[in-house]
């Protein structure tokens, strides 16, 4: 056998090696949620014990774990996506951080939200035990199988928004129309537009605040001295109230006046303990926006940590909501549910699968909502974080139904907006044709022609992707009726078979 004719046969052995190990790794993501699910439904079985009616309980369970895995796949890239997008986590880091928080969220606080998704929607006085049971079943599945399509497509969507269509889609194919509470649906709607716009909105202005004060400023390092540990508190204040509104409502319900003196003490705490830190870690700081922008580092890594704990409590609902529905329906025997009880166990197959998913299919969604919709440093990404929860707030405090999702989203829209806004003005603004922030220094040479056709190229330039923003709010408005029409004709098949 010639050199030639070795070399090649060992080049098409390489490839094939390198081909099996490609395919075995993509494979091996499936395989791991395949084999969760398996656990899950054999879990369910000896919860509940054996019964006649065992079998739905354990298909259900099947499915809720199918949907905690599409949750953590799609929701939690809300909360990361920032940080990793910025640099300030790797997203080995992000994963980690996430999936404990994400669990801890779940498990300590999780649930309060269950009897909205559940039992609120729709208005069953009359409705037969084995029907209801089939209309969550329904929704579930049908909810899972879109947040799926979406994290396959690359579109953070809303979980919320995709129950709540499969649970009026299964309904009103079990009953018609006249079963959806409507009111609950118009409220739902009416945050496609709020939450997004509020989001980006704040995020907008924490940004041109710290610009104004920090950023813009000839004495960088001076500036943030003074501003940083004031963000920090209102940062700190603010994870304060929106954990005790939000995040620990299960467990915690505190009234306005003790949230509000909760919000304070944790402000001058984090002022306190942030004015030592960013002295220490200011020191021999170059004076560039660039060093500056990573003393916003570990506040980033702290709120994207907060908020998938608060995530998880609240969201944890959307994958196990309908079916906590069932298990009630089918212990207590009707279909009229006064109260949803939320064992342990129903709420850790959500934990579990919500930083599962995340884990094995998180990291495609967190590179959109960080790489793909804008360019994000620390600065924005704090700015991004902080206003998820400021929104939050205000939103709950004005009575306002809003999504985790639209407001993340909104606020990296929103940041943005602000800097392609900022460039254009400036660009517009300048009296040189030629912007020395924007252009770098080989766009100065050549003739005055070359030189203003640059300018021009350069002013108009998007730093905002459209396509993103196009696909991802068609994608919101979607995720409604997708989702009810797909339960709908899920819950025909299913009423056919069981």
């Amino acid at each position: 056998m010639s050199k030639s004719a070795l070399d090649k046969d060992l080049q098409r052995v390489s490839g094939l090696e390198t081909a099996t190990h490609d395919l075995s790794r993509s494979l091996a993501a499936p395989g791991i949620a395949l084999v969760f699910l398996l656990v899950v439904a054999v879990w369910a079985s000896f919860a509940v014990g054996q019964g006649p009616s065992t079998y739905i309980v354990v298909i259900g369970a099947a499915i809720a774990g199918y949907m905690a895995l599409n949750v953590g796949a799609n929701d939690v890239a809300n909360n990361m996506g920032p940080a990793v997008g910025s640099r300030a986590l790797t997203m080995v880091g992000a994963l980690v951080i996430a999936a404990i928080f994400e669990a801890a969220g779940a498990l300590l606080a999780g649930g309060d939200v269950v009897n909205t998704v559940a039992r609120d929607l729709l208005l069953t006085p009359e409705i037969e035990t084995t029907t209801f049971i089939l209309v969550m079943m329904a929704a579930l599945l049908a909810s899972a199988l879109w947040v799926n399509l979406a994290t396959f497509i690359g579109a953070p969507v809303s979980t919320t928004h995709a129950v709540v269509g499969g649970v009026v889609g299964s309904g009103i194919a079990s009953a018609g129309f006249a079963i959806v509470n409507w009111s609950v649906i118009g409220t739902i709607a009416a945050s496609w537009v709020i939450s997004p716009v509020l989001g980006g909105i704040f995020a907008a202005a924490f940004l041109l605040i710290i610009q104004t004060t920090i950023t813009n400023r000839l004495d960088k390092i001076s500036a943030a001295r003074i501003w940083v540990p004031i963000f920090v508190a209102a940062m700190t204040g603010i994870f304060a109230m929106y954990l005790a509104t939000k995040g620990l409502s299960r467990i915690w319900r505190p009234d306005f006046l003790t949230t509000l003196g909760l919000g304070i003490v944790f402000a001058a705490l984090g002022w306190l303990l942030a004015m030592p830190w960013v002295r220490k870690q200011s020191r021999n700081m170059e004076n560039r926006k660039k060093h500056v922008a990573t003393l916003f580092r570990l506040p980033l890594i702290v709120a994207a940590a907060l908020l998938s704990f608060a995530h998880g409590a609240n969201d944890v609902a959307n994958a196990i909501g309908p079916f906590a529905a069932i298990v009630t329906a089918v212990q207590t025997g009707q279909g009229e549910v006064a109260g949803i009880v939320l064992p342990l166990w129903v709420l850790a197959i959500g934990a579990v699968g919500i930083s599962l998913g995340l884990a094995l299919f998180g990291p495609r969604l967190i590179r959109t909502v960080g790489e793909q919709i804008t360019k994000l440093n620390e600065i924005r990404a704090y700015c991004a974080a902080l206003s998820a929860a400021i929104t939050v707030l205000v939103a709950s405090a004005l009575g306002m139904p809003v999504s985790s999702t639209h407001i993340a989203v909104g606020a990296v829209f929103g940041v943005g907006f602000l800097r392609e806004y900022i460039s254009r003005r400036d660009a517009h603004g300048s009296s040189v044709p030629v912007n020395a922030r924007f252009v770098d220094s080989s766009q100065l040479n050549g003739t005055p022609e070359e030189a203003l056709a640059n300018a021009r190229q350069v002013e108009g330039r998007l730093l905002v992707r459209r396509q993103h923003v196009y696909s991802i709010f068609a994608a919101w408005v979607v995720t409604v009726p997708a989702a009810a029409l797909l339960s709908s004709l899920l819950y025909l098949i299913l009423d056919l078979i069981i």
